[in-house]
């Protein structure tokens, strides 16, 4: 196939695509609005995918990937438009996913996350994380906040990013960006040595391991606003995957620092936008929203996270809703299809019953 990663881009670009998918013997795809959608009916061959992974990988990331199966960075079209970018290796051959990074910074009245939000990025210290699966949205609502602060607040922001995805040119703030791999080894370390660089607040792009949970928590502790990601839904989720990531002999004492450093949990998951005729039009974004009040506190602490949910049901004068409260809502506004609600709800019978309890008042 006589095509170059050049005009695939530009496709992605112009079809509104948030990902791009290279693999041998299928034709090139974009994810849009949430389906994978092909480019063609002509499929690769392995000499295509290769030829179209060499356009874009120099030397060095070509070796990343024989030794360790993968390389990530970041990319730019000649129009300015940035794509993350993985390579890697299936049954021997190349292929490569490219997702595409929004240029436009959004607002978080845009991203439809409520007012309570905003009041926490002006916390003097603690912990703030921003939870969901891969391609939910968690960079673009980070790179929201983080805009706030940069516009709104005099303080130095320490981001730690793999690679970095949204720039952010220092507004009010001072911003200092680094690239894990390039400007320091490991989000760990970064963590280490931002704590001897001033920082007020501090973006772990991933807490993907113990040591990076760690030093995350740490820095929360001493004194700094620390904002995370991890692949989790929901708050309780969330908890009880930081305490599990310790030794066991350690979790009273992290249960402990989360209680005390926990600011807030903010899930979110990505859904078909619907327009007025029922067609899907974008994507629309399902928040659940839990800030750390003195029962969830005493949750934590006393390892009883599975009573969380009620707590945050009870909650909504402190601005927190639940994931089955924002899905209701979203389809009560015409927003998300039936299915949808009831797919992604964690528990479908209960937001059934109450929807047919208000439908019959």
């Amino acid at each position: 196939m006589d095509i170059h990663m050049e005009e695939l881009l530009q496709a992605t670009i112009d079809e509104g695509g948030s990902d791009l998918h290279i693999r041998a013997l299928m034709p090139p795809e974009l994810r849009v609005h949430g389906e994978l959608l092909p480019l063609s009916e002509e499929s690769l061959t392995e000499e295509d995918s290769y030829n179209l992974v060499r356009e874009i990988a120099d030397d060095e990331q070509m070796a990343e990937v024989e030794k360790n199966g993968g390389a990530d960075f970041a990319l730019a079209h000649p129009d300015g438009t940035r794509f993350r970018v993985s390579i890697f290796k299936e049954r021997k051959r190349y292929g490569a996913v490219l997702r595409q990074i929004p240029n436009k910074l959004l607002t978080m009245e845009q991203l439809g996350l409520p007012p309570v939000v905003k009041e926490l990025l002006f916390k003097p210290r603690g912990l703030i994380l921003v939870t969901g699966p891969t391609g939910s949205g968690k960079s673009t609502t980070l790179a929201s906040m983080l805009d706030v602060i940069n516009k709104e607040r005099g303080v130095h922001i320490i981001t730690i990013e793999d690679p970095i995805e949204f720039y952010h040119q220092s507004q009010k703030s001072l911003v200092t960006q680094r690239e894990v791999g390039d400007d320091v080894p490991s989000f760990a370390e970064a963590i280490r040595r931002a704590l001897r660089q001033d920082p007020d607040v501090i973006l772990v792009g991933e807490m993907r391991d113990l040591d990076t949970i760690a030093a995350a928590i740490t820095a929360a502790e001493t004194g700094h606003l620390v904002f995370g990601t991890l692949h989790t839904t929901g708050a309780a989720e969330t908890i009880d995957r930081i305490v599990d990531a310790f030794p066991t002999n350690q979790q009273a004492q992290v249960r402990t620092q989360l209680a005390a450093g926990l600011q807030a949990v903010i899930s979110q998951i990505l859904l078909p936008r619907l327009d007025a005729n029922g067609n899907v039009s974008g994507r629309v974004a399902a928040f659940e929203i839990m800030t750390t009040t003195d029962a969830i506190r005493s949750r934590i602490r006393d390892n009883k996270t599975n009573m969380i949910k009620s707590d945050m049901q009870t909650g909504a004068k402190f601005g927190m809703t639940t994931l089955d409260a924002s899905l209701t809502n979203l389809y009560k506004q015409g927003l998300i299809a039936y299915e949808e609600l009831i797919t992604k709800s964690q528990d479908p019978d209960s937001v059934v019953a109450k929807l047919k309890e208000e439908m019959g008042r």
